[in-house]
Order: C-alpha cells, then sequence, then structure tokens
C-alpha cells in the first residue's frame, strides 16, 4: 500500500465500518509552552520517517503519566527534561515524537484484599479520572477527549492529540458489578484485570504468595461477561497464565495485552508464552510491545543497582499499603537510581526483536505498541516520548513495509478496538 493518503484511508475505512455495523519531581523544566512547530513539507517528502508520522495514526496503549497529574511542578503542557525529573511525557514532547494518542492509565496500586482498601482505591480511582477530565478541558489546545475508535482520527485531522483512558488493576471496582459501567461512563475504554498482586477478579503473574484463585474468581468471569455487554476491552497484561486462558474462554470479545512482551525472547512471567500469544492471535486480539526493561530484555544490573532498588522496596513495604505521599516519595526514591547509578538500559533494537518475533509467529496483524512510559518504561534510544520516532525509522530499518507499520503503531489495536466497541466481536 503507498503510504500517500494511508492515513485518510484508514479513517474513511472506520468511518465505514460505524456506519455498516451501527473505538520524578520535574523542577526541570526547560521553556515554555509554545504552539507545535510544523513540519516543513519539503522534509516530509525527503524523510520516510517524518512521512509516516504525518499520514500515519500512531497510538500507544499504555502511560501511567496521570500520576504525575496534580502535582504542582508538572504542567503537561509545557515540555520537561526526563533527565532532570521532569517524566516521560508532556505534549510539546508527543508532538515532537510524532505520537498522536495515547491510552493515560488510571492507576490503581492493589492492596490487601478488604472492604476498606477497596473503597479507599475506588476514591482514588475517581480522584485520576477527574485528573485526566481537567488536563483535556485545560489544554484543549492540545489534546481531546477520545471515547471512540474514530475519534483519535478526527482529532489527527484537526492537529491534536487523542486523550484515551485505560483503567489498570480492577481493584477499585471492589464487588460491585456496577461500576463496569462506571468507569466507561467515565471515559475508560479497556480495563487491565489485575497489576503486580492477586485480587478479587483474578490471579496476578507476579504475586509472590502464588495463585489464590487457579486463574478467574467466579467475579471475574461475570465482570468479563459485563464488559463484553459494554462493549469494553478486556486488557490480559499482567494476570496469571491460568486467568489468562480463562478469560480468553468466557471472553466472547477478542482481547489485547496493552504494555506485555514475548517470553521466548525475554523470560519473565509478566511476558506471554508462544501458546498464549498464538491463542490471542487466533481469539483476534493483539499483543502490545512494551519498553519496561525487565521484560525487553534480561541485563545483569550492577550490584549497586540492585541493592538501591533492594532497599527502595524494603523502605516502602514493597510499594503496598502506601499513602498518596508515600508512594509518590517511592516512586521519586526508585526514579532517582537510574540517575544516580549507570543503569544497563535495552535498546529500541532488542524492543523491535520481540515485534519480529510475534511477527514471525502469528503475522503482521496481531502486534502494536504499549510504552508503559512514567510507569517504568524505558529504553537507552527511546528514553521519552520525544524519540519515538527512532521505533518506526527501527521498523523500516527491518524493512517492515508502510502498510506493515501503520498496522503496528494503530492498526492492529484499532481494529479490535473497532470490534468490541461496536459490537462486532461477539
Amino acid at each position: 500500500m503507498q503510504l500517500k493518503n494511508l492515513f485518510y484511508r484508514n479513517r474513511l475505512s472506520i468511518l465505514l465500518f460505524f456506519t455498516l455495523s451501527g473505538l520524578l519531581a520535574c523542577g526541570g523544566q526547560v521553556e515554555e509552552k509554545s504552539e507545535p512547530e510544523e513540519v516543513e513539507t519539503e522534509a516530509i517528502e525527503t524523510d520516510p520517517v517524518e512521512r509516516i508520522h504525518q499520514n500515519v495514526l500512531t497510538l500507544d496503549t499504555h502511560l501511567d503519566t496521570p500520576m504525575r497529574l496534580g502535582r504542582d511542578d508538572f504542567n503537561i503542557g509545557e515540555r520537561h527534561d526526563p533527565r532532570r525529573g521532569g517524566g516521560k511525557v508532556d505534549f510539546p514532547r508527543m508532538t515532537e515524537g510524532g505520537l498522536d494518542a495515547a491510552f493515560f492509565v488510571v492507576y490503581v496500586p492493589q492492596e490487601e484484599i478488604t472492604e476498606r482498601n477497596m473503597e479507599k482505591a475506588h476514591e482514588n480511582a475517581l480522584e485520576t479520572f477527574d485528573l485526566i477530565h481537567e488536563m483535556v478541558d485545560e489544554h484543549s489546545d492540545w489534546v481531546g477527549l477520545a471515547l471512540s475508535p474514530e475519534d483519535a482520527y478526527n482529532l489527527k485531522e484537526e492537529g491534536r492529540h487523542a486523550a484515551y483512558i485505560g483503567l489498570e488493576n480492577g481493584f477499585a471496582l471492589a464487588y460491585e458489578l456496577s461500576r463496569v459501567q462506571e468507569m466507561y461512563d467515565l471515559g475508560a475504554r479497556y480495563i487491565g484485570l489485575s497489576h503486580t498482586r492477586n485480587n478479587q477478579f483474578c490471579d496476578s503473574s507476579t504475586d509472590p504468595e502464588g495463585a489464590l484463585h487457579g486463574g478467574l474468581s467466579d467475579f471475574g468471569k461475570e465482570v468479563v461477561g459485563e464488559m463484553n455487554r459494554i462493549g469494553m476491552v478486556i486488557d490480559v497484561s499482567h494476570i496469571s497464565d491460568d486467568a489468562f486462558w480463562d478469560v480468553l474462554e468466557v471472553s466472547s470479545d477478542p482481547v489485547v495485552a496493552t504494555h506485555s512482551n514475548a517470553r521466548a525472547v525475554c523470560d519473565h512471567p509478566r511476558n506471554l508464552s508462544d501458546e498464549m500469544i498464538v491463542a490471542l492471535a487466533e481469539n483476534g486480539g493483539v499483543i502490545q510491545i512494551t519498553f519496561l526493561p525487565a521484560y525487553v530484555k534480561t541485563i545483569q544490573q550492577s550490584e549497586e543497582v540492585v541493592q538501591a532498588r533492594r532497599e527502595v522496596r524494603q523502605r516502602y513495604n514493597n510499594f503496598q499499603g502506601l499513602s498518596e505521599e508515600e508512594r509518590e516519595e517511592a516512586w521519586e526514591a526508585w526514579s532517582s537510581i537510574t540517575d544516580e547509578y549507570p543503569v544497563i538500559l535495552p535498546t529500541v533494537s532488542d524492543f523491535v526483536d520481540h515485534i519480529d518475533y510475534v511477527v514471525e509467529l502469528v503475522g503482521i496483524d496481531h502486534v502494536g505498541i504499549g510504552s508503559d512510559f512514567d510507569g517504568g518504561g524505558v529504553l537507552e534510544d527511546c528514553y521519552d516520548v520525544s524519540e519515538m520516532k527512532n521505533v518506526t525509522a527501527e521498523l523500516l530499518n527491518r524493512g517492515y513495509s508502510d502498510e506493515d507499520i501503520e498496522k503496528i503503531w494503530s492498526g492492529n489495536f484499532i481494529r479490535v478496538f473497532s470490534e468490541v466497541h461496536s459490537g462486532t466481536g461477539r
């Protein structure tokens, strides 16, 4: 497929689809907000990376940037320095990096499964939803709230970024099935069923205590059915292997992993095995490859780094049961280790190795990108969102076609999103 007009053809195809079927302290501010710079036409014509980013919708399915919203020292409408505590994402850097759309995640830390903790998690989740809506309202010249698959295309055409919302960890739903609809009405278009520990829905892939339910709980199965009914995307990142298989059995819709990698390339329980990736593809779903170093490549870090991270975990109770202030302190301490010690990071090439592997295993139609920026995602040569074009350059260097790159950047996820949103996946 020729790249010229590719974005517009994709937008029209999605519109037709819907017609026929009825989507660190950041004191390091370095400059005041400015309007996005226009990319010169000549540069677009001669630089294939620029041409792609002008014509293709680029979508990141997992940003933890909302954890920074509401802080006095962070304005997402201003450019910040990521190496001086400025985080990985703001709108000027999104524009610089050519990222059109992203899921801004409402992150819910997992705590002991008690009624009090679940209610506290619900309150915190609602506060984060409010922060995202305030972000959109206050920076409407930069961004618009996106609720359907087609919204991202419309906003790109307007010259604005698209802000989708995802919920990471269903802990905040407690045992109230009606809260699935509540989250949807607040703008969430996917729910990640669990995080690093087991919850009332299902087992986590990384809970040190092992399995609690042996997969999905009975309530978890009800939640999956309710998400299918509403038209909400199910995110299987973080859940245990047994829970993954239960979701595929119960769900009538294709499902996604918004930020997971291939276990055969990097042996980590958070990553998906070959059998899981094949099943996900046969289900019609997609795996969004992530930047989080431990999931990209097994690298032996220096003993200083290992010890520093161990001390932070011990000091902050392995990040469990923390107040909002303590959680912020813990994140600052964790993030500062990168500045204090020489941390070895994987590269964009290592990241694209996962894309290559998935494509060889199940084809080009079942892979995408979910960076996990501001939640731990970082690569040596894609350190923040301003460097996202390096991913496109690597894909071109490896011989991916324009059509392939469009599928990786957004087309595959949008296909699943559209099927779930409209109900055609059922």
